[in-house]
């Protein structure tokens, strides 16, 4: 370019070399550009200005403002990025936890199968094997695989996730633990996943049944379903109100106070023999003779093939037996008042559990309150699915 070419000239000389789009719109409509303007559109298309820029301070300014503006919106989207970051982490790791549990439970499958199959074949040399005969892992590979699942109660008292481990049968030598409190926090770690799943099985029922009330008509499918229900909790008359009444969970610690009451912490014969953790009795049925029983009582404590049908049993007990109405109704009274279903709440309703009565009541309250149980009654129970379960 030529010294003594005006500058806007120049300008408009660099923007015809480099065919900018803008400068030859506007030179066709014969408007006039200021050299600002043509300054700044040269500087958009990334052309280099004239080195006699006189207002090259002024493209300088603008650049600088172009990248604290770039700056401050990279900054602004590191700092979301932190932020999302933190938000998802219990998740992350509630993801992570899952799936390292996942792992570990199916390396314990693989390897309890292949034992429970050699046991098996031992057997078969020497008896035909009976219910009786179901494998029962002792004490200390009970505590191994709760140590090698992180399964611990200090931490679901902080919120963390129930492991789904799902015992058949109580260790027989747990009353060899020395320890009170192991033996006390073994015996939890083993029925809560149980009392837990029963529950979140109510819980689905409850949806359901609500969802099917929701609606004007309902399908034959829906109605065959409903009347399965009522025959589950026992009435007759069809009354929903008395569905929606008794079709709610049992307060996790009223249902491992209960359990370790009436079992010994696991350590009773009715337990260890006839997986009975809640001291059910039964004339009838299969069961096991108390060694105290009077000479004309006639009753058995009721015996389970695995720990899940007892408490599927002690469950069903609660929800339709005449004589726990009263905590059926509390329960209700709580439910409407969207109150937490607290077991301190509803404990002194369970008189009629036992011949004791209010005793009874308040020697429940009183293992609830030293062993600090209601923390459970919030406690939630690890994404359950099959693939996910550990069953021994």
């Amino acid at each position: 370019m030529k010294k003594d070419v005006p500058y806007r000239d120049q300008l408009i000389e660099l923007s015809k070399l480099y065919k900018v789009p803008e400068v030859k719109s506007y030179l066709k409509s014969k408007k006039n550009l200021t050299t600002s303007q043509l300054e700044l559109i040269l500087f958009k298309n990334k052309i280099p200005l004239p080195v006699n820029s006189q207002n090259r301070k002024q493209v300088a300014q603008i650049k600088f403002k172009e990248q604290v503006i770039t700056n401050i919106v990279l900054t602004v989207a590191l700092l979301g990025f932190i932020t999302s970051l933190i938000t998802i982490r219990p998740y992350i790791k509630l993801v992570t936890n899952e799936i390292k549990f996942t792992h570990v439970a199916k390396e314990y499958k693989t390897n309890f199968g292949s034992q429970n199959k050699r046991t098996e074949n031992q057997v078969k040399t020497k008896k035909p094997k009976t219910n009786d005969d179901e494998i029962s892992l002792d004490t200390k590979v009970t505590l191994n695989l709760f140590e090698d699942l992180k399964y611990d109660l200090k931490s679901i008292r902080t919120g963390a996730l129930v492991k789904p481990i799902y015992l058949s049968k109580l260790p027989k030598d747990l009353k060899k633990i020395k320890s009170t409190k192991t033996k006390k926090n073994t015996f939890i770690k083993i029925v809560m996943p149980l009392i837990l799943d029963e529950n979140n099985k109510i819980i689905e029922n409850r949806k359901k049944l609500f969802k099917i009330l929701a609606k004007p008509n309902n399908t034959r499918g829906e109605r065959v379903w409903l009347k399965r229900r009522f025959e589950d909790y026992g009435i007759k008359n069809e009354d929903i109100t008395e569905l929606k009444i008794r079709m709610d969970i049992i307060p996790v610690s009223i249902a491992i106070a209960q359990a370790a009451k009436e079992s010994g912490w696991g350590t009773s014969r009715f337990a260890l023999e006839g997986n009975a953790l809640f001291g059910q009795w039964t004339w009838g049925k299969k069961g096991i003779a108390p060694l105290e029983r009077e000479k004309n009582q006639a009753h058995k404590i009721l015996k389970f093939p695995i720990l899940r049908s007892s408490v599927q049993a002690y469950k069903n007990n609660l929800n339709t037996h005449k004589g726990y109405r009263e905590f059926r109704e509390k329960r209700a009274e709580l439910r409407k008042t969207n109150k937490k279903i607290s077991g301190t709440e509803l404990v002194q309703y369970l008189h009629n559990y036992a011949a004791t009565g209010s005793e009874y009541t308040i020697a429940l309250k009183k293992i609830i309150e030293q062993n600090q149980l209601t923390d459970f009654d919030g406690a939630v129970l690890m994404n359950s699915n099959k693939s996910s379960t550990l069953t021994l």
